[in-house]
């Protein structure tokens, strides 16, 4: 039996299997020596980064302490920002589209233990999946559990405990976490405009400059 393809397909897996022990070693190891570093030692986060995750962006920025079970199974897109204290826990794959940011010590599972008490006891375990969509704010101490699928442009409140799927472009908050009301047209023109403020202070303070 091989435990690391049943991990994988969301089966039933020991992780004391000894080639699991291995890999999930090796990730214990490289986020200990990220966790060790400074904003002065980017290239050896990078470095660091590209051995332990899936895929590393090119623009990625993950604040340590971060953890994760094994980090290959870590899949991030372009301009990824997690905040201090984060953990995933990848024992099946997580899927993080782009610009998505996660704030302090928001926590992804994919691992669940079986309702059975005779099976959890013998120590087997499963996975399911988590995918997250592209353009996501994810707020601080946000738990996210195993199965469940985060639409896009969506933004979740702090403290949140999300166990069923997501729509896109919703805000959603609570425990359990539900969809309060889409991201209107009403928000995007607010926004816009403030951002239109600040794109025009920027102008005046470069015209007075040159």
């Amino acid at each position: 039996m091989n435990h690391k393809e049943n991990m994988l397909r969301g089966e039933l897996y020991l992780a004391s299997d000894p080639e699991l022990r291995q890999l999930h070693r090796h990730a214990l190891q490289l986020t200990a020596r990220y966790n060790r570093t400074d904003d002065e030692q980017e290239t050896l986060r990078r470095q660091l980064l590209e051995e332990l995750l899936g895929s590393c962006p090119q623009h990625l920025h993950i604040e340590p302490t971060f953890r994760c079970d094994y980090g290959f199974n870590i899949t991030i897109g372009e301009e990824f920002f997690a905040n201090y204290d984060c953990i995933l826990l990848d024992v099946c794959p997580i899927t993080i589209g782009r610009h998505v940011m996660l704030g302090p010590r928001v926590c992804i599972y994919t691992d669940a233990h079986p309702l059975d008490r005779t099976v959890r006891d013998a120590q087997w375990e499963y996975g399911q999946p988590v995918t997250i969509g592209d353009s996501v704010w994810i707020g601080g101490n946000v738990v996210i559990n195993p199965g469940v699928t985060i639409g896009s442009d969506v933004v979740i409140g702090s403290g949140s405990v999300v166990t069923h799927d997501l729509p896109s472009h919703v805000i959603a908050a609570g425990n359990p976490c539900r969809v309060l009301r889409p991201i209107s047209p009403q928000d995007q023109r607010i926004w816009q405009r403030r951002w239109d403020q600040v794109l025009a202070r920027q102008k005046a303070e470069s015209d007075r400059e040159s």
